[in-house]
């Protein structure tokens, strides 16, 4: 391929001329530029392998040879839209809904979990002819103008919070106003609906939709405390709302336990409109809304067709079902459930070595660590480690986030513990920089912890740290 004879300097020069500057690479400074990747492992233009620790898009893992087989052999043989009749888009509606509540039975399939996102509140607002929706503090549900309005991590940033748009507090038994001491937080976050929708209405609105992540990932993580989204779906259902679950993150078996998030609310929850999207496609835009037939009626009611030119198109479907058959021919869920129940215990273990890890959470392959100055008063990092870097999420960027391939394994999950536990042992090196996010999979005879200039800490195969030096070296353990 011509970008691959490209050196890194040419690559990120066009980049810099070519590309809008607003979409932004991960380590501007000195960006890594993959090549390959195969299962949990990335490549750059050296040949070197890096652990993928936050892809959730790849959801079967890199370039999985059954996903590009079928999607090869699917596109060599017919790929149009969706006017025309075939079996692929049926037999893939057919097989999501052997995974849902029996009422979740029509499907509209699109390309992106934005796409999904502004679909779903369409069908919302259709289904109620009313406009204001109640979201929860810090969402994010995409990047479309519909969706920046729901989403206060961006309309913060941006012209507001508009007049429809009413946001509850997020249910984070950690930071929150209710936490994990309360003898009954998920109905105490509930009732805060219940307010809010008793707000709406003093001011003469009506509530279209509750829309929510079944776990909020950019909230920082958050685990919902059980019994809250039946409570909220019985308030707003009770205002004539409807709830909406998120799903773009956290579907497809990501939890183990459950293939959709939203079913840690129990088996009598459910939804009346489900979006997914990232993990469908293995990294092929797929994206999907299944929702009710009353739902449906009143969306095809409008008289207006609704017509996605590539949603649902055959290629597109033929790599969600083959993505379907990854997850039960190789076990995925279950290799969540105990990668991640390993993952977890190591990371707590960690949390009794390091002051600054306050609390560890999730399910799964779904997992976050919160990172505090004091564990008693709970001050993200931020406040006093602003020496730090990390990818993170988060109301303060206080929360590093795991969400890798389905096909972690038990090693993967030592080795990013142990580099973990390595650099938060020499965190308090002034200029210290650190980026989580991939970790380079080398077993040398010594390992090097890369960070920014001027700083290399070298550290012998005890974990402890032997020198620092700004001189470079060709083995290196990247921590992104």
């Amino acid at each position: 391929m011509a970008l691959d004879r490209l050196k890194k300097e040419e690559t990120l020069a066009m980049r810099m001329r070519l590309i809008g500057q607003s979409c932004k690479l991960f380590y501007s400074d000195d960006p890594v530029k993959i090549l390959r990747a195969r299962g949990q492992y990335l490549f750059d233009e050296n040949g070197e392998r890096y652990l993928d620790c936050i892809s959730n898009v790849h959801h079967v893992g890199h370039c999985h040879p059954s996903i590009t087989k079928a999607a090869a052999a699917q596109m060599d043989l017919l790929n149009t839209n969706t006017r025309f009749l075939h079996d692929n888009i049926v037999l893939y509606a057919d097989r999501l809904a052997a995974t849902l509540p029996e009422k979740l039975c029509v499907f509209y399939f699109v390309n992106s979990g934005s796409e999904a996102n502004d679909l779903a509140l369409r069908l919302a607002q259709q289904y109620t002819q009313q406009e204001d929706v109640i979201v929860l503090d810090h969402a994010y549900h995409g990047h479309l103008m519909s969706l920046i309005d729901i989403s206060p991590y961006k309309f913060r940033k941006l012209a507001g919070q508009k007049e429809w748009v009413h946001v509850a507090p997020l249910p984070d038994t950690y930071r929150g106003i209710y936490r994990e001491n309360h003898p009954n937080p998920g109905q105490a976050y509930a009732d805060t609906v219940k307010d809010l929708i008793e707000e709406v209405h003093r001011k003469g609105r009506k509530i279209s939709a509750f829309f929510a992540e079944s776990l909020p990932s950019v909230g920082g993580q958050i685990i919902l405390p059980r019994g809250y989204s039946a409570k909220v779906a019985e308030y707003v259902r009770s205002a004539g709302g409807v709830f909406v679950a998120d799903e773009v993150q956290t579907g497809f078996g990501r939890l183990g336990s459950h293939f959709w998030g939203f079913q840690q609310q129990g088996e009598n929850f459910c939804p009346d409109i489900v979006t997914m999207g990232k993990p469908m496609g293995n990294g092929h835009p797929l994206a999907c809304v299944a929702t009710t037939v009353e739902i449906a009626e009143a969306f095809t009611a409008n008289r207006v067709e609704y017509f996605n030119t590539f949603g649902g198109n055959p290629v597109s479907c033929a790599i969600g079902l083959a993505v379907l058959d990854v997850i039960e021919t190789e076990d995925l869920r279950g290799n969540a459930t105990r990668v991640g129940a390993h993952l977890k215990d190591l990371l707590t273990k960690l949390q009794t070595q390091h002051q600054i890890i306050g609390e560890v959470r999730g399910a799964g392959l779904f997992l976050g660590i919160e990172l505090v100055t004091d564990r008693e008063k709970r001050t993200p990092t931020h406040a006093a480690y602003n020496f730090i870097y990390f990818v993170t999420d988060g109301p303060w960027e206080s929360v590093l986030k795991f969400k890798p391939p389905m096909c972690f394994s038990m090693e993967d999950a030592e080795l990013v513990v142990q580099c973990i536990d390595r650099i938060l042992t020499v965190r308090n090196f002034k200029h210290l920089m650190i980026a989580l996010h991939l970790c380079r999979a080398v077993q040398p005879k010594s390992e090097i912890l890369c960070f920014p200039p001027p700083l290399r800490c070298h550290f012998n195969r005890m974990g402890s740290c032997s020198h620092l030096t700004d001189e470079p070296s060709q083995l290196e353990v990247y921590i992104f």
